[in-house]
């Protein structure tokens, strides 16, 4: 699995919709993700190592974060026939699991993370209440192993973008797996 990273914060970039099934079929949009300070839109998948190693502090610090008024979607575009443990299924399967406090969404089309630019999971775009990007960087220092002491980047940025709408200029680019995309 190569490692990739994605591109810089393209700062003011407007969220594009979407508008994709949840782990039950419910459609998602944008529009009703967006929480009254923010959206935080995550690209993950299941078998990710890299989304393995911060599930359980992405989850806490998500949950923090909807209390300061910004909401989470998460994003799996990757294409299940090669890899099945980012299948529908499974999907549902580990939200159930965990309990995930966001919407799990399944791009089959791969069409929204195309749109976004997304290339790795996982892949963090940080929007204020104007869907006007803040954030694109790391989860944290840590890398496929849990950082004892985490930086908590990408929390400290989203709380910023909740107080103030505007997110931090020096960012650290996100690292992960790259999207599998679906061979045509």
């Amino acid at each position: 699995m190569a490692s990739i990273n994605p591109p810089a914060c393209n700062f003011g970039w407007k969220a594009p919709e979407f508008n994709l099934p949840d782990t039950n079929g419910k459609l998602v949009s944008l529009q009703e993700s967006v929480g009254p300070k923010g959206l935080l839109v995550m690209f993950i998948c299941n078998h990710c190592p890299y989304v393995k190693a911060i599930l359980p502090r992405l989850i806490a610090d998500v949950t923090e974060l909807k209390a300061l008024g910004i909401n989470t979607v998460a994003i799996m575009s990757n294409d299940p026939s090669d890899y099945p443990e980012d299948s529908p299924e499974n999907m549902k399967k580990l939200s159930e699991e965990l309990a995930l406090p966001f919407p799990y969404l399944f791009d089959e089309t791969q069409q929204v993370a195309k749109t976004y630019d997304a290339v790795c999971t996982p892949d963090f775009f940080g929007f204020n209440k104007n869907l006007e990007l803040q954030y694109r960087g790391r989860f944290d220092e840590s890398r496929k192993d849990t950082a004892p002491e985490s930086s908590r980047d990408l929390f400290r940025a989203m709380k910023q973008v909740s107080q103030t709408g505007h997110g931090p200029k020096e960012q650290v680019q996100s690292i992960g797996c790259s999207i599998k995309w679906k061979i045509d």
